[in-house]
């Protein structure tokens, strides 16, 4: 159920309704289903958002959770980064999502607020080709450097052909009988027995 799809008697929830207050320009929409309440903010001042949401006592979501994203091809706005915040001081949860225009795909990195958020956006950087202006590493996750496009979008061609690479050389840190390698100049530790 949407904000608009809402009965005047129905109330608005309580974290919702101090979002709506602090940041009227940045919440967009909202609804709630399962007790979990979802908010729809601009990409605009969402960093401000984002960080009223931790420093705030009544909020202090101190977990970010999950960090993704959702094609919607053919619907306009395309993509939607999604977010999943839990406070422990309060027991609750929000999800909030971020919808992002095609051939606009990008928003602010949130990993300097919840260092979880580093590799939860690179990974969605690597699928779906968004952008995280701010980030302090942003490149492939799970997929090799030159690979052509972002596998998890609606429109990616699953026939295409990717450029074959030469094999890296991989740096063991561990040889088959388990023992620590360390590297030239590092002494190993000696044995306290």
């Amino acid at each position: 159920m949407t904000a608009s799809a809402e009965t005047p008697n129905s109330a608005v929830p309580p974290l919702t309704a101090l979002l709506q207050a602090a940041f009227p320009q940045s919440v967009r929409d909202r609804h709630a289903q399962g007790g979990e309440e979802t908010v729809i903010v601009r990409r605009q001042g969402m960093l401000d958002l984002f960080r009223f949401l931790r420093d705030d006592p009544r909020c202090a979501f101190d977990l970010m959770i999950d960090l993704t994203a959702v094609d919607h091809l053919p619907r306009t706005p395309r993509f939607e980064v999604v977010v999943h915040l839990k406070s422990l001081a309060h027991n609750h949860r929000l999800r909030v999502k971020i919808p992002i225009e095609e051939g606009q795909e990008e928003v602010d990195s949130i990993s300097a607020l919840w260092v979880a958020a580093d590799w939860y956006e690179r990974e969605c950087f690597d699928m779906y080709g968004i952008r995280f202006a701010g980030h302090p590493d942003l490149r492939r996750l799970l997929l090799y450097p030159e690979f052509a496009g972002h596998p998890l979008r609606k429109d990616y061609d699953h026939r295409l052909q990717q450029p074959r690479v030469p094999l890296r050389a991989v740096r063991e840190r561990h040889d088959y009988e388990m023992r620590v390698q360390y590297p030239e100049g590092v002494e190993k530790p000696r044995n306290p027995a």
